[in-house]
């Protein structure tokens, strides 16, 4: 037998040692034992591939109006049924949740840029710039987010923007205001790790305070933020549900759950109708709380002080 079959063999037969796994391979094998997360991530895959491709296969298409049609109970033509102008409720449901999870998408990230930003700045630097940031940060906390969320969107409603358009706003608004929980805990990690050893390298190497702060100090701040991320998407989904039900947010004829579900704005359309409100409802049931589940699997993988 030559050295190399033996060489092979020992190797084969040898386990990898659970210390010489990288660390996300680490979370990884920590998020695929909780089942929970597994489905939450299992769901929201679906739900997204449902939006996502779901109208194409559709007969129907968002602009078919049949008033011959309209109000009729599931079947086997209409899965969903139809609602008041004889629209398909399955595609537009579809087609809402394109809306709804582009929303909660984009209002996040744009929260994430914001709050990542100004948290590393104000770890890093402290003093006055720390202290301004988090002054800031405390008046945005210091709002109340759903009053003022509908006095802007009356502000949009009275300038008359195009439909097609508001979504953007809506995102902006939105984000704009949902930063400061994730500054807060990018700052506190900051401040931690820049009394670490290899940020005195950096210091030893002369490096620029622009390549300390987005080169060393956020990658490891990464963590935190998809956790908080995860969990701001389910914030803002909920977040534009609520304006859109109350006429303020996604506006007719461009769908979304919430409008969807204020649809059924009267006794008769809320229980003899239940096609019109149930279905979006569900939807927004059930995103949210697979997100919040793969949220919390994230946490808990992400984690390094978790045990084994």
């Amino acid at each position: 037998m030559s050295v190399e079959t033996v060489t092979s063999e020992m190797n084969q037969q040898v386990p990898v040692r659970r210390s010489e796994l990288s660390p996300w391979r680490i979370a990884w094998s920590r998020f695929a034992r909780n089942k929970l997360a597994v489905i939450g991530a299992i769901v929201i895959m679906l739900m997204a591939g449902i939006s996502i491709f779901g109208p194409m296969i559709s007969p129907y298409t968002v602009n078919d109006y049949d008033l011959s049609q309209k109000n009729l109970s599931p079947n086997s033509k209409y899965w969903l049924g139809t609602d008041k102008l004889g629209r398909d409720i399955l595609l537009r449901t579809m087609l809402a949740g394109r809306i709804s999870l582009m929303v909660g998408l984009v209002a996040t990230v744009i929260s994430v840029v914001i709050g990542s930003t100004l948290g590393a700045l104000a770890g890093f630097y402290r003093k006055n710039v720390d202290t301004i940031i988090m002054r800031i940060a405390d008046i945005f906390m210091s709002l109340p987010t759903l009053p003022l969320l509908i006095i802007l969107g009356a502000v949009l409603s009275d300038l008359k923007i195009d439909p097609s358009k508001r979504i953007y706003f809506l995102m902006l608004i939105i984000g704009v205001l949902s930063w400061t929980t994730l500054s807060r805990l990018v700052r506190g990690q900051i401040l931690t790790l820049r009394e670490q050893e290899f940020m005195q390298a950096t210091e030893a190497l002369g490096l620029r305070d622009r390549r300390k702060i987005f080169r060393h100090l956020l990658p490891n701040t990464i963590p935190t933020i998809i956790v908080t991320a995860t969990l701001g998407v389910a914030g803002a989904i909920i977040t534009e549900s609520a304006l859109s039900f109350l006429g303020l947010g996604v506006v007719q004829p461009t769908p979304s759950w919430g409008n969807m579900i204020s649809a059924a704005n009267n006794l008769i359309d809320f229980r003899k109708r239940p096609w019109l409100w149930i279905p979006p409802g569900m939807c927004i049931l059930i995103t949210v709380v697979a997100i919040n589940l793969m949220g919390d699997g994230l946490r808990d993988a992400l984690d390094p002080k978790m045990k084994r």
